[in-house]
């Protein structure tokens, strides 16, 4: 589908009159460092409309959540002091839209929230903190459309931790260190999730990956 990446003119027209102003132009840091906010969006526009897609699973819903995190980016650029990459700043602020996302729909739902931070129990009992050699991760044994769509859609029953380390991990490619980065928790924390998520996974496609 088509993605709107148009910013609106008042939005547009709060930018400019901020950096009017005097106030300083943001530092970026490492590879985006000097880039304009037209050139990361372009960079960034569809890897965060993706990690969207897997948290919401709803293509309208994901457009829309996508178009207002680069608006809200765009709002705050001027302010933004370099502290963290440029990437990881967008990505804490999708996830902080999909939270929102979530909330609004829990509210509508009436629903009782759980807690996503909870220990996954199962027949195994307790999982080891290190993370296996596991080097097929299931994008890259997908051959088939139906395939694909299995992947998509274990990934997205997987509570949020998990799942988002799974995305950013395993399909976006950042390092632990930029997962922990982004999701502001401890390296080890980060390959504890996608530990456990990929053993998930594992067994929720089992029947594919033994085949």
């Amino acid at each position: 589908m088509e993605l709107n990446l148009a910013l609106d003119k008042a939005t547009l027209a709060a930018g400019a009159a901020a950096r009017s102003a005097g106030q300083a132009t943001p530092a970026i840091v490492d590879e985006d460092r000097g880039l304009s906010f037209g050139e990361i969006t372009e960079k960034y526009y569809r890897r965060i409309y993706n990690l969207i897609c897997y948290q919401v699973g709803d293509l309208d819903e994901a457009a829309d959540l996508t178009q207002e995190t680069f608006v809200k980016a765009f709002r705050a650029y001027h302010a933004f002091k370099g502290e963290s990459r440029v990437s990881t700043w967008l990505w804490r602020i999708a996830l902080n839209m999909c939270k929102s996302s979530y909330r609004k729909r829990a509210r509508r739902e009436r629903l009782i929230p759980l807690s996503i931070d909870a220990d996954v129990v199962t027949d195994e009992g307790e999982m080891s903190r290190e993370v296996p050699d596991w080097s097929v991760c299931p994008e890259n044994v997908v051959e088939t459309r139906e395939l694909r769509a299995e992947v998509r859609r274990a990934i997205q029953s997987l509570a949020e931790p998990y799942r988002v380390a799974i995305i950013l991990c395993d399909i976006e490619g950042c390092s632990y260190q930029e997962i922990a980065d982004i999701t502001q928790i401890s390296v080890q924390a980060v390959k504890s999730r996608i530990h456990r998520g990929r053993r998930m996974l594992r067994k929720k496609l089992e029947r594919y990956v033994q085949g």
